[in-house]
């Protein structure tokens, strides 16, 4: 579910901005732009690319001015995202970018050829703006892109395009996905080229069983029109998904003949092994509670299973980097693949034959990977195996062993490294929750300082956010954090703000700067006298072991809701919170949150400010709802759907409820405010909803939109939670 978060509304610094320049941003999901030695790497600046070197901040090597990417007779390109060959010869350029769903991944491409100086255009003859993905061949020699569904390859010396597949509508999609898939896989760029040059392998996405959403548009012409948006709700079949393989002289697609029902099985991740006539993939099966990994013979498209595991809740897709790229080590005989098999999130060696080796061990979670290290033998990780807000790096030996922290002890808080190919430097970024966004460049795995200011924690910061632990009446024990008042008098009984999500998508308590931030407020919090708090449940994304997380499974509006509302109580013993002014509020699944928590537990809460809710469901896609709750195949199995359903307990309401929600919102549909209104009405539960005219699920689109929304919001809590001490 996509999730909003508030804690980063108003802050850009300047590390960030680096990142933001030099990170693939919008046409494909990427890291950062690294020079094939691994010390330099490439980045935006003037309009144009230069090389920086990581080691010394005085050098740079201007790539490409603003004069050189501008096209004969034409302006200059904004140049919005690129990436450079293997050889450094060839830069391809992304600009003019349309959104789609969630980013900006269509758009135009050119290519710079630095030996030859010349700037040309790809897909000239494509219509403007409907370019996706488009990426080198590994020689060098060719380029391939989407258009409308279909997969191109365009000659560069010749100018020459060919295009590979034939049959693609807004229906069958080659070479990108469909809105679930994206959405809830995180998958869009769709094809991959073989490592020899020669095939590309590509998803095909059969949306022709899906249902259209039909979204209203009211108020962009005289006469209103539907926006349709395939969209499978939970309990709906997926669309089918499969793998071809397509030859790039002949056009002639080989589909992988992957064991199971194409209808009933997802392929989230797909690529190449090394081996220029295989390649590899996973596939879920429609509860996502099975995962197995097959490798297939391009040739004639056998899959040969090398991996299996299941669950008895759910498994994610991938291997918590990416979703382009398979961490291949000894020469694409093994790869690194994350499970939580054994009851804690762990790393794994898994060989192409099935054999299986754990690399990481003991009661701590592993949260994303970084980098590997093959030459010198190390995985480097993201853990924090004794504090669940945090996240410092870690490395181990490829052959097992003891995992070694390499951040300092002195940098206490969130530590993310986007670290070189090489594994020698790393951009290394830090906060907490009280000391603004700084970055460095540091060696490793010494982890010693190179350039950029050095890091130094926020000491001085005045009424810092604090966290605490809390333990429920049922022996959960759970993270939050608190900001008191300014003028905090402890003699005195001030109102509190709960800010939600709860959900498997996201957690709010985390140890860096701005997750303790209100972007929805107009002013300060703290100032105005609330004390403003959240809290972690069982089933949010911390890295407190499978068991933590798995609580959820088939419980998502009732364990959460438990957890939150039992939470409540006891910070309500707490002598200066005001029990009588009690306030809850969040978006998306946190709406969800916020309007359970006002209905299943009206003697708590007094107000509520819910945003975009799944009100209902059975409502939302079938990708995230069934992963966390099954599948809805019977009336049993639609039971736990509704038993966590807002809708169902809202009857319920006594306090106040302002309800906002987008019409044109292709995630959270509004027909879940429907259902809502509708149950509301029918037990005379009076409550305010702000409808906004065809925007979104981020509620951002329209003059004024935003501004309106924070005074809303800010004005209804004042109103009906009033600040300050008493």
């Amino acid at each position: 579910m996509n999730k909003k978060f508030y804690a980063f509304s108003g802050f850009c610094p300047i590390f960030l901005l680096l990142l933001l320049s030099a990170f693939s941003v919008s046409a494909q999901r990427g890291r950062l732009h690294w020079a094939a030695d691994g010390y330099q790497y490439y980045s935006l600046q003037s309009g144009g690319i230069v090389e920086l070197d990581t080691r010394d901040s005085a050098k740079k090597t201007v790539v490409l001015t603003r004069e050189m990417v501008t096209p004969a007779g034409g302006q200059a390109l904004r140049i919005e995202n690129f990436s450079v060959s293997d050889d450094g010869q060839k830069v391809i350029i992304y600009t003019n970018s349309k959104r789609v769903w969630r980013q900006n991944t269509r758009g135009d491409y050119w290519i710079y050829d630095l030996a030859a100086k010349t700037l040309k255009q790809i897909g000239k003859d494509r219509p403007a703006s409907s370019l996706m993905f488009a990426k080198l061949s590994p020689d060098g020699t060719k380029a391939a892109y989407v258009s409308e569904h279909n997969v191109y390859v365009e000659d560069l010396n010749s100018g020459a395009v060919k295009q590979l597949t034939a049959d693609g509508t807004k229906k069958i999609i080659n070479g990108t996905f469909d809105w679930a898939y994206e959405e809830e896989f995180d998958d869009r760029d769709g094809f991959r080229w073989s490592p020899d040059s020669r095939a590309i392998a590509y998803w095909q996405i059969d949306a022709t069983r899906i249902k259209n959403y039909l979204m209203l548009n009211t108020t962009d012409s005289i006469y209103p029109y539907v926006v349709p948006v395939e969209y499978p709700v939970a309990g709906e079949d997926p669309s089918s998904c499969k793998i071809g393989v397509v030859d790039v002289s002949t056009a002639k697609t080989t589909w992988m003949d992957v064991p199971g029902d194409n209808v009933q099985h997802y392929i989230p991740r797909m690529e190449w092994t090394e081996n220029p006539n295989q390649i590899i993939l996973q596939q879920l099966n429609r509860a996502q509670n099975d995962s197995k990994i097959f490798v297939c013979n391009v040739s004639n498209g056998t899959a040969a299973l090398v991996h299996d595991e299941q669950s008895s809740s759910w498994i994610d897709a991938g291997d918590g980097r990416d979703p382009i790229g398979w961490n291949w080590i000894n020469k694409g005989k093994d790869f690194i693949w994350l499970s939580e098999k054994d009851g804690w999130r762990h790393i794994y060696r898994i060989s192409t034959e099935g054999k299986e080796t754990l690399i990481t061990k003991g009661n701590f979670d592993v949260i994303d990977l970084s980098v590997i290290d093959e030459t010198d033998g190390y995985i480097y990780f993201i853990a924090s195996p004794d504090n669940a807000t945090q996240k410092y790096l870690y490395r181990v030996k490829i052959k097992g062993g003891e995992a070694e922290r390499l951040t300092p002890a002195d940098q206490a808080g969130t530590n993310n490294y986007e670290i070189s190919p090489n594994g020698k430097i790393a951009l290394h970024n830090f906060s907490n929750i009280y000391t603004q966004y700084q970055s460095e460049v540091i060696s490793l795995p010494d982890h010693k300082h190179i350039s950029g200011k050095t890091i130094k924690l926020n000491t001085a910061a005045k009424n810092k956010p604090q966290f605490f632990k809390v333990t429920t009446v049922d022996g959960v024990t759970m993270d939050g954090w608190m900001v008191k008042p300014t003028n905090f008098d402890s003699t005195k009984k001030y109102p509190v703000v709960f800010y939600v999500y709860s959900e498997p998508a996201g957690a709010t308590v985390t140890d860096q700067y701005g997750a303790s931030s209100n972007g929805e407020y107009v002013g300060n919090m703290a100032n105005d006298g609330y004390i403003y708090i959240s809290l972690d449940n069982r089933g949010t994304p911390a890295p407190k072991g499978t068991a933590w997380r798995k609580a959820i499974y088939k419980n998502i509006g009732l364990v959460n809701i438990e957890d939150q509302a039992m939470g409540a109580k006891e910070v309500l013993k707490w002598p200066f919170v005001d029990s009588s002014r009690v306030a809850v509020w969040g978006w998306s699944g946190g709406g969800s949150c916020t309007l359970n928590l006002m209905f299943q537990h009206p003697e708590i809460y007094k107000t509520g400010i819910a945003v975009a809710a799944v009100g209902w469901q059975l409502s939302y896609d079938n990708i995230y709802q069934e992963r966390y709750m099954g599948v809805p195949i019977d009336d049993a199995s639609r039971e736990v759907f509704i038993k966590g359903s807002p809708v169902t307990y809202a009857k319920n309401l006594r306090g106040n409820l302002l309800y906002v929600h987008g019409t044109g919102d292709d995630n959270v549909h509004y027909r879940n405010a429907e259902l809502l209104i509708n149950e509301l009405v029918k037990y005379n539960r009076q409550f305010q909803l702000m409808s906004f005219p065809n925007r979104t699920h981020g509620i951002f689109e329209g003059p004024g939109t935003t501004q309106f929304l924070r005074t809303l919001y800010t004005n209804y809590l004042k109103e009906h939670c009033p600040p300050g001490g008493r």
